[in-house]
């Protein structure tokens, strides 16, 4: 298996990435790696590095498309950017999947103009990880569309059900759709008309996800547009930075919750891991003809190694082949389908 990693994108590329990368490397002898970017800062970062140069392999790339780069212009502009040469890498095949901390937006555009969409698929969609009280539940999407159709969500519905099926194994995962209410009739125009969809659509929908239960465990997939999955990701950090914070204030405040946190310090290791977003590895762009995934833009190593740790059950699950065929049989839910 080849997983593809830009070397520059990200607040510590490039020494993160290619640490990251190492450690993976290290942990799953059934891979390759190959990072692209600046041949001489990569090198320079392998340098002293004990690995296994066969599985390592560098595709230099010059340029680097910055955070604050207009999406839709770097990527015409900067053809020798490591974002652009490492989708046109798995464009030709030359990789199963690419794994970019860098711009979104970027991210985005040039997932669905270089690697393209899959056959059917109307849009493709961000798809990320968030915890819950039970383990975690898929949010389908995240910020890649921020105006959609009903026909949209249905698809984000199955495509998130088949990505929980082939990378999380769940059997037949419970799909929602985020709403204001729990009745069929409640919400927007968009909400009403894709419960419709999704409820004839081959998957298990379970019927509309009100927000105090999002993470109740209730669900494997909740289902929304991008501009509300967007606000639901950033307000859910931020919240868990909140609460966070707000705790070790309180445990600080006197000697004897000092002295009770000694008792709790496992507790609260573990409320840390389940928030910690280096433990999820990266969002995955669904619906196009390779694997496309973002890293969060401060991962760490750590957080590369788990990205990269998710890209390979994404690679052995067969996703972007078993989404093809699951919108296939599906259909176009009622819309014209868009050229590709």
């Amino acid at each position: 298996m080849k997983i593809i990693l830009d070397a520059m994108g990200g607040d510590n590329a490039p020494g993160s990435v290619v640490r990251g990368a190492l450690d993976a490397a290290r942990a799953f002898e059934d891979i390759t790696v190959v990072l692209v970017g600046r041949e001489e800062a990569v090198k320079q970062e392998l340098a002293g590095q004990a690995y296994d140069q066969s599985r390592i392999e560098i595709v230099p790339a010059d340029e680097v498309i910055g955070m604050c780069d207009s999406p839709a212009a770097a990527i015409r502009k900067k053809k020798d950017s490591s974002m652009v040469v490492g989708m046109n890498l798995l464009s030709r095949g030359e990789g199963e999947i690419f794994i970019s901390a860098g711009n979104t937006g970027a991210l985005v555009t040039g997932g669905t103009l270089i690697v393209r969409r899959i056959d059917g698929v109307k849009r493709p969609a961000i798809a990320t990880q968030l915890p819950t009280r039970t383990g975690s539940v898929l949010l389908v999407d995240a910020g890649a569309n921020a105006d959609c159709k009903p026909s949209y969500l249905a698809q984000f519905g199955v495509m998130g059900s088949v990505y929980m099926q082939k990378v999380m194994d769940v059997g037949e995962p419970k799909v929602g759709l985020v709403n204001i209410g729990g009745e069929e009739e409640k919400g927007s125009m968009l909400t009403q008309a894709a419960y419709g969809l999704m409820k004839e659509s081959p998957v298990k929908f379970v019927g509309n996800a009100e927000g105090r239960d999002l993470l109740s465990g209730n669900f494997d997939v909740i289902v929304c547009d991008g501009f509300t999955g967007n606000i639901i990701l950033k307000f859910l950090e931020g919240t868990a930075g909140v609460i966070m914070g707000t705790l070790k204030e309180s445990i600080l405040k006197s000697a004897m919750s000092k002295v009770g946190a000694l008792f709790m310090k496992s507790a609260f290791r573990d409320l840390k891991k389940k928030f910690d977003y280096t433990e999820y590895g990266g969002a995955l762009l669904l619906g196009l003809r390779g694997g496309v995934m973002k890293a969060h833009g401060s991962s760490d190593a750590k957080a590369i190694a788990s990205a990269v740790k998710m890209a390979r059950k994404f690679i052995v699950g067969g996703v972007v082949t078993a989404i093809g065929e699951s919108i296939e049989r599906a259909g176009d839910f009622g819309e014209e389908e868009e050229a590709q």
